[in-house]
């Protein structure tokens, strides 16, 4: 009897008290739910399994990077009508101790066949050693990320090689003209416009990436920049395009930690997409050190991913699926709280930009690259490796168009004792 697929709705629907808003299809052909839109496809019982041990997204990320679940349709409506079931339900779910969902829970456990689990996939992080952000933990955190092959990121990134958000205009809207390498190199001039850079001021570039807004501040604006980076594979690759281009005389990129930094002072700080790895505990420290770092009337542009705050601030947990897979010790604040820290550091904030739309369109331009070079990523990474990204980036898409997270640009001066910040007096203009 072909009956794994109602059974596997009815479970979800005990267990989350709504209708399964996807049509289900089970490893043994049969089908449950709305015939309408994508599939969620149990290609094998193993995934009920680790569902047990694991309830909830860990569960389901191991599930999918092992291959053991996939979605038959477009990824983005099945996450995007998921989101809504469960993370918006998660109030609302009932106690392990209703009967009814221990009725459930025995089904699946007899569905999902003889125990014990199978072992996590080999792209989840296991050893983490020593306290949240060590220079050594962190060291280990960055590798895990970045270390993956440059090629790799070639193929998701694109010529730009830049990994944070783009900005687009209209035109980048889907079916707009505008490419995700012209809105790269927008996001780029639009830091330096605002770090208000001129010719020979010394930039540092905290968590330099690939040395692509290196390149572009030295090469365009003609300053001189120190860019740091944990990440060995980012500094080799990021100094042979620097050579390359002949800027060697202007950019200097080390494999150094922010903190060891001691050859300031500095005109102007750029923070792109690096302040989610320091976390909440060091957040001061952090500030603190870039505040010294900085001349008087510096500037400092923190480009950075902020959630919604938490009505007990304590009660919150880094996402297990990110932690596991993607970004090992990543912690998300809400805006205010990084605002507040860098004034408590010293900084007077002048300007905060909310560009969240633009992380969703730039996110689903990565997922497209991947997809198209899937077989090459493949054989770069692992199968594994190759779902952990298309799940995390096509999820952070929908999560920043559902205003679940957010992205922002902070800029803030080391304003001296007189008070002249050095910007002008409007620094936008409203359209």
């Amino acid at each position: 009897m072909s009956d794994a697929a109602p059974r596997l709705t009815t479970f979800a629907e005990e267990l989350l008290r709504s209708p399964f808003p996807l049509r289900v299809r089970a490893w043994d052909g049969s089908e449950s739910g709305p015939p309408d839109g994508p599939v969620l496809v149990v290609r094998h019982r193993r995934a009920l399994r680790r569902l047990l041990w694991r309830p909830g997204e860990l569960g389901l990320a191991r599930a999918w990077v092992a291959g053991e679940i996939d979605v038959d349709g477009d990824l983005y409506t099945a996450l995007d009508r998921l989101s809504g079931f469960v993370w918006e339900r998660q109030a609302q779910r009932p106690s392990p101790r209703d009967p009814g969902v221990r009725s459930a829970l025995r089904s699946l456990a007899a569905l999902g066949g003889p125990l014990p689990p199978p072992p996590p996939p080999v792209e989840e992080i296991r050893r983490r050693t020593g306290p949240l952000h060590t220079r050594r933990r962190d060291r280990q955190a960055i590798s895990h990320h970045y270390d993956v092959g440059n090629p790799f990121y070639e193929i998701v990134l694109g010529p730009s090689m830049v990994y944070s958000c783009a900005y687009w205009d209209d035109a980048g809207a889907p079916g707009g003209a505008v490419t995700l390498e012209k809105a790269q190199r927008a996001k780029l001039d639009l830091v330096c416009r605002k770090l208000g850079l001129t010719a020979d001021q010394r930039l540092l570039d905290v968590g330099c990436g690939w040395g692509s807004l290196a390149m572009h501040a030295a090469g365009e604006y003609g300053v001189r920049v120190t860019g740091v980076t944990l990440s060995r594979e980012q500094a080799a690759y990021a100094r042979k395009r620097i050579a390359e281009a002949g800027l060697t005389d202007r950019i200097e990129i080390r494999v150094q930690d922010y903190r060891d930094v001691r050859d300031g002072p500095f005109d102007a700080i750029s923070s792109i997409g690096m302040a989610e790895h320091v976390g909440a505990a060091r957040y001061l420290e952090y500030a603190r050190r870039l505040h010294g770092l900085l001349k008087p009337g510096g500037r400092l542009l923190n480009h950075q991913i902020a959630r919604r705050p938490e009505e007990n601030e304590a009660a919150y947990r880094v996402d297990e699926f990110i932690d596991r897979y993607v970004f090992p010790d990543g912690e998300l604040s809400p805006l205010g709280s990084t605002v507040s820290t860098l004034e408590q550091a010293g900084f007077e904030v002048r300007d905060v930009e909310s560009i969240r739309e633009h992380y969703a369109l730039t996110l689903r331009r990565w997922v497209a690259n991947l997809e198209a070079g899937w077989a090459r990523a493949v054989r770069l990474t692992s199968p594994g490796r190759a779902r952990v990204w298309r799940l995390y980036m096509a999820a952070s898409a929908v999560s920043f168009e559902r205003s679940r997270i957010g992205v922002n640009q902070v800029l803030a001066v080391k304003t001296p004792r007189g008070g002249a910040s050095g910007l002008p007096m409007r620094t936008r203009v409203w359209s």
